[in-house]
């Protein structure tokens, strides 16, 4: 890429994204109609709280290969799940999975946020053992709800509820569904418990990764993606010999925006942005989809999974979102892993890996090649900042990947809201970013990694418009 995030023994006093190879901040602020982003007199400099070290990068999930290690653990009967975020789209679509496969897959606990009446009818449905709800003034509710049940769940509140959903003594995978760093903790716990992960929470490695991963190793515990370009990556990886990965290529739809000359993007409302062509999503993985930030996030997953240089992790335009991502080998062979935009493909091998679950063709679609036409072209860096500057992020590393993603999540936010415009979301992101650099943690502990998220957030939502929708950051 066109931009490398000087080491931090090199930082010196630029923004983040000052480099003699891009033009990457001037081309965005000409899009701004007039109105240029403006930084507070804070210039970042080097400073003494900078926590550089020479200790190498923490071990990858997948080191270029994925085997079954002899003495994988078993159990009897269907394999016991617990789920962390119930009732969001990743946990409604694994009860929906569990639910065709009772002989496969049994629930043993449930944890949700505030959406009671569905988190009822899961507890009637599947029965777990344990159930949270995060809201403690919920419980009441909640408990109402399940009067008539014969057989109730144990009911733990707040964030240690959710805690004692992810390390339940009989989960032996745990889907990580919960959004934001809101769910390290839940993360750490089941890792410690001994729990494989089914990896939806992408903050558990862009965050978390540098404490995360080597936990992970410690613990002996899998971290299965369950997203469908890491997933496309993984089931790409099955027994490849030491050392064969050559290169990851993730694969991006492009988002509402990918036929949308760049100049008009200075007018891009919330509703237009929020109008993917391929996938039925939320609202915030809809405005990562048109930013590419979520391809940029992904970037700094796969590095972290899969041990790759950021070098060796590329980028591409794939509009009929079939081709989910693919690898090349040293040979320069090419795999890829193809599939109907279909989450629920990834999350069933998160559950089911190593071993391959026969689906009905009246619920599981099967592709038929002759009916799609597959098209590629490279990603636009000036439409598509976001890659400049994720991949300047995941070269910094430490707490810098965890800032990134936090800054663009309350970025995205404030866009939702329409407290800035589209093209803010790009400054909002740099401005935290380069306001971190004096303070960068490179080995951070978890307690860093909450500190410099929480901090994140707040830094920008201090850059708040000066005046209406289309903003001045003052």
């Amino acid at each position: 890429m066109s931009l490398n995030l000087l080491s931090p023994s090199e930082i010196k006093s630029l923004s983040f994204l000052d480099s003699s190879k891009s033009n990457y901040s001037l081309n965005l602020l000409k899009f701004q109609g007039g109105l240029p982003l403006k930084r507070k007199e804070y210039r970042c400099t080097v400073a003494k709280r900078v926590h550089c070290s020479a200790q190498p990068p923490p071990p990858p999930a997948w080191p270029g290969r994925a085997v079954v290690e002899p003495g994988r653990k078993t159990w009897d009967g269907p394999k016991p799940i617990s789920i962390i975020g119930s009732t969001g789209s990743i946990g409604t679509q694994t009860l929906d999975i569990v639910a065709e496969n009772p002989d496969k897959f049994r629930i043993v606990a449930l944890a949700a946020g505030s959406n009671v009446t569905l988190l009822a009818d899961q507890v009637k449905a599947f029965k777990p053992q344990l159930v949270s709800v995060r809201d403690e003034s919920l419980v009441k509710e909640l408990k109402e709800a399940l009067s008539d049940l014969e057989h109730k769940p144990e009911i733990i509140p707040g964030e240690q509820g959710i805690i004692e959903v992810a390390r339940h003594p009989d989960a032996v995978t745990v889907v990580t569904g919960i959004v934001g760093c809101a769910g390290l903790k839940p993360t750490v716990a089941a890792i410690e418990a001994g729990k494989d992960i089914a990896l939806a929470n992408k903050e558990t490695l862009i965050a978390g990764g540098p404490f995360v991963l080597p936990l992970a190793h410690k613990h002996n515990v899998k971290i299965l993606p369950a997203d469908s370009e890491h997933s496309a990556i993984f089931q790409c990886i099955q027994g490849l010999p030491e050392g064969a990965l050559r290169r990851i290529i993730l694969t991006a739809s492009g988002g509402a925006f990918r036929d949308l000359p760049v100049e008009k993007l200075k007018n891009v409302t919330v509703a237009d942005a929020l109008k993917h062509p391929n996938w039925n999503m939320g609202k915030k993985i809809t405005v990562d989809s048109a930013t590419l930030f979520n391809k940029g996030l992904e970037v700094i997953e796969a590095h972290y999974l899969y041990g790759a240089a950021y070098d060796d992790i590329e980028i591409v335009i794939h509009p009929q979102s079939i081709i989910h991502s693919l690898v090349e080998t040293q040979d320069s062979s090419v795999l890829a892993q193809l599939g109907w935009p279909d989450m629920r493909l990834p999350i069933l091998y998160t559950l089911s890996w190593p071993e391959r679950i026969y689906c009905s063709e009246a619920t599981w679609p099967r592709l038929d090649l002759c009916k799609v036409n597959l098209t590629f072209k490279m990603p636009d860096n000036v439409k598509y900042p976001s890659m400049d500057l994720a991949y300047a992020a995941g070269r910094a590393g430490g707490t810098m990947t965890g800032v990134l993603s936090a800054a663009n999540e309350k970025a995205v936010e404030m866009f939702i809201d329409e407290q800035i415009g589209y093209l803010d979301i790009f400054k909002v992101v740099e401005l935290t970013c380069d306001k971190h650099r004096a303070e960068l943690v490179t080995s951070p502990s978890l307690e860093d990694i909450i500190h410099y998220d929480l901090w994140a957030r707040d830094y920008a939502a201090s850059l708040q418009p000066s005046i209406g929708k289309r903003a001045v950051l003052v």
